[in-house]
């Protein structure tokens, strides 16, 4: 297998397998239709041949459109031995593709064989089949619409048939035309034609896909006859606003009557063509009037046989004329100024300005300014030829009268006489005249009229100073006597001064002139006042300025604004008339930086001043010691009314003092052990040895207590009470259960204690006495109760309890202990180091 190689073949082509010594011929594609409708399925099969022995066993038959892999083959085996693959593209949306088939050769695809696809549409029925009997070439041509594409070739044949009784039957047929490949238009030779006979025409489309033909046209090859256009030649003008042209037709239409078409077009812009006229042939020239004066046009002319079918000629190439210009139709509105030409000459400046009286009233090129000697009418004597609208002259003592015509090629206009007396300015001035700029390119001149009123102003303007003068002034004139303003808007520049004039009209002359200065635009103040400092304090400073005089073109000052800033940015300002000539700074901080600036504001704008930089003054000694004492007393006396504050408030006063529940209105001094119905309450024993420690008896130091006046008025009974033991307790009746809500600990303003007495040693039952006291418990789980709440266990010399002075125990009632169950079993310690009871 050595030197194998495969080769690519077009359509219809093979791979061919270059063997030592032998061709072999390995696969072949069988397509069910070449050419299909665009989207319609195509069905494809490759057969390989047995006698491909380098293949393997069972080939592995691929489908490639394009480049594009195409999965969906089938693939088997022929009883003859060869393998078999075929595959159906469902829809074949390309109008040319090829299909190849291939097979897996190593890691590449080696292509058997490929065959090319077509699809497209049938050709689409031509439509506007016309045709037309061209004289200069002697032929019936035919032209035609093909329709929409159909991706394949496809082929156009012009069929045609003689004819008689109106296209009923077809006789002999003519020769076929075929056009142009891409033409749709055929000629038929004048040979194959019968003139003054009917034909049938139509035209014939076909490709692979299908044939189609368009409706059959019946004509006449002498009823479709199309001429020539003529030929156009252009006249001079015989006045302005017309245009005269001359044709020629067509040589070999001379013999014919015809009738033609005329249009034209302005040249200017983008007009549309008019058509004017219907003009018969034998009538070979025209004039057109009524046209816009100096405006080129572009004329085209065509020509149909008269009275005859045909068709009308092309249209003939453009012709362009230019309407004649006429002579100048305006208006000279003049006026002089006495010029000093030398000390001993005296001339005149005249001033012209002219004004159309038509929309198209001529292009003026030049000016005449002539005069004419006493008694010589006829003769006229140049004083000025000038495109200028001014001519400074010197009058001659024999003129009697001074013209002034405008000029062109066509001609002058209508003479203007100027008065040769050229009279000094007489009659009254105007009482008042402003101006005021509109916006940058205008201005409003405003005037009071004089009494008698003129009969027209003149209003000239001009740069003011330091520009030159005179030389280009604009000016113009009103002749409305009532008129009070005038709007400037010819050479009117932005943040300019110009000097306007006002003179006033009279009968010949001219009433003396007013002049005014204003600016086109005003512009902003070109600086604002300088700040000076006049005094300054420790929290003040007085600043004070100097308005800038008022300049010619700067709008008026509306306001200033004053801004201060310190070192840490923290800026200030204020707005202030424009009549203000200082300020005073308020609310600075001592031994401070400051900068402060001006700024000037119109309604042109605005602008800063240079900026002022100053320091306030520092504080005092004596200033930061009342400071400092001030601000010690503030603190003071928040300090003590915040601690008054506390401690007067109940609310705030207990967080400090922590509330101690009160044991005489707990619930524990209701508590009683329950008694059943069959058992009968014994009290035990205080002595008994059995019984548990309770609690500890803490001996205190005795004080002294005044009584108070609500002691009791008997107190010897209540005050000789035994007083050795004594002890913090509550009370309560054993044998009954209090049912009444007990007070939570510290709502209420009287503690109530109570005070065992007796003694260890003594056979006689213990006591116990409540006191009344306003003083609340301490906090935790042992209080120390303080020295006025408890008595000193105190002995006499006989060694019985000595009872207490009347004074000590002011609030005390007596009772039995037995209102106690918890302190029958009382047990008292630490009597050792005491007295004997």
């Amino acid at each position: 297998m050595a030197g194998l190689e495969a080769c690519t073949l077009t359509k219809a082509a093979l791979i061919i397998l270059l063997l030592p010594g032998s061709w072999e011929e390995c696969g072949h594609i069988s397509l069910s239709a070449p050419i299909v409708r665009l989207g319609d399925p195509i069905t494809a099969s490759c057969i390989i041949s047995q006698n491909c022995s380098f293949l393997d066993p069972e080939p592995q038959i691929l489908w490639k459109l394009g480049a594009q892999q195409q999965p969906g083959g089938s693939q088997q085996r022929l009883p003859d031995g060869t393998q078999k693959s075929t595959i159906t593209l469902a829809h074949l949306n390309h109008s040319q593709a090829f299909l190849s088939c291939c097979l897996r050769w190593g890691n590449s695809l080696q292509v058997l064989d490929q065959a090319e696809l077509r699809a497209g549409h049938p050709p689409a029925v031509p439509s506007n089949l016309s045709c037309f009997m061209n004289l200069m070439t002697n032929s019936l041509t035919c032209q035609w619409e093909p329709g929409p594409d159909t991706h394949l070739p496809t082929n156009f044949t012009l069929k045609s048939f003689k004819s008689r009784s109106n296209c009923q039957t077809q006789e002999d047929s003519i020769p076929d035309c075929v056009p142009e490949e891409g033409q749709s238009s055929c000629s038929i030779p004048r040979k194959h034609l019968l003139l003054y006979q009917n034909m049938v025409i139509q035209v014939e489309a076909e490709n692979a896909l299908g044939t189609s033909l368009s409706p059959k046209l019946c004509l006449d090859p002498m009823d479709v006859v199309k001429l020539e256009p003529p030929t156009l030649w252009a006249v001079a003008p015989r006045q302005p606003g017309c245009l005269w042209l001359h044709w020629e037709p067509w040589k070999p239409s001379l013999f014919m009557d015809q009738e033609c078409e005329l249009r034209l077009r302005p040249q200017r812009g983008e007009a549309n063509w008019t058509q004017v006229a219907t003009l018969p042939s034998n009538i070979l020239q025209h004039e057109l009037c009524g046209l816009p004066p100096a405006t080129a046009y572009a004329l085209q002319m065509r020509c149909i046989r008269s009275h005859l079918p045909g068709h009308w000629s092309r249209w003939s190439p453009s012709l362009e004329l230019r309407t004649a210009e006429p002579a100048p139709i305006v208006r000279l509105d003049t006026w002089w100024r006495h010029r000093q030409l030398d000390p001993r000459t005296k001339g005149v400046q005249l001033f012209w300005k002219p004004t159309p009286l038509k929309e198209y009233s001529g292009q003026i090129q030049g000016y005449l300014l002539s005069w004419r000697p006493s008694g010589q009418a006829e003769t006229a004597l140049p004083l000025c030829n000038t495109t200028d609208l001014n001519c400074t002259f010197c009058l001659p003592s024999e003129a009697q009268e001074v013209t002034l015509v405008a000029y062109n090629t066509a001609g002058t206009s209508h003479p203007t006489l100027i008065p040769v007396d050229f009279l000094e300015s007489i009659g009254p001035s105007l009482t008042r005249l402003q101006a005021t700029a509109r916006d940058p390119h205008s201005l409003w001149v405003h005037w009071e009229p004089p009494s008698p009123r003129p009969q027209g102003y003149l209003i000239e303007w001009g740069l003011g100073p330091p520009s030159p003068s005179s030389s280009n002034k604009s000016w113009k004139m009103e002749f409305d006597e009532n008129i009070t303003g005038t709007l400037l808007q010819e050479n009117i520049r932005p943040f300019q001064l110009y000097e306007i004039t006002v003179t006033p009209l009279y009968q010949g002359t001219g009433g003396p002139s007013k002049q005014i200065y204003a600016y086109s635009q005003e512009m902003a103040p070109s600086c604002a006042p300088r700040l000076h400092l006049k005094h300054i304090g420790k929290t003040w400073a007085q600043l004070e300025w100097v308005p800038e005089p008022p300049e010619l073109g700067k709008s008026p000052l509306t306001h200033y604004t004053i801004f201060w800033t310190n070192l840490q940015d923290q800026s200030s300002s204020t707005i202030l008339n424009a009549s203000s000539r200082g300020f005073v700074l308020h609310d600075l901080k001592p031994a401070s930086l400051y900068h402060v600036h001006l700024m000037a504001a119109s309604q042109a704008g605005t602008t800063n001043s240079t900026g002022l930089t100053l320091m306030t003054l520092a504080l005092g000694e004596s200033e930061l010691y009342i400071f400092l004492g001030l601000s010690g007393l503030l603190v003071l006396s928040i300090c003590l009314c915040r601690t008054a504050w506390v401690y007067c408030s109940p609310s705030r006063k207990n967080p400090l003092w922590p509330s101690v529940p009160d044991p005489a209105h707990s619930s524990l001094g209701s508590w009683v052990p329950t008694i059943m119905a069959e058992e009968t309450f014994q009290l035990p024993s205080l002595w008994d040895p059995g019984m548990p420690t309770i609690t500890k008896i803490t001996v205190l130091e005795e004080e002294e207590k005044k009584p108070g006046p609500w002691e009791s008025g008997d107190s010897s009974e209540t005050c000789g009470l035994p007083t050795l033991v004594q002890a913090y307790v509550l009370q309560g009746d054993p044998r009954a259960v209090s049912t009444q809500s007990q007070p939570q600990s510290g709502t209420s303003d009287q503690v109530l204690y109570g005070q065992v007495l007796g003694s260890p040693t003594s056979p006689e039952p213990g006591h116990y006495l409540r006191c009344d006291s306003t003083q609340p418990l301490l906090g935790g789980l042992t209080p120390s109760p303080k020295s006025y709440e408890n008595l000193w266990f105190q002995t006499s010399p006989l060694g019985t309890p000595v009872p207490p002075p009347q004074s000590q125990e002011n609030d005390c009632v007596f009772g039995p202990l037995v209102d106690f169950p918890l302190l029958q079993g009382l047990q008292v310690h630490g009597v050792e180091e005491l007295e004997s009871f």
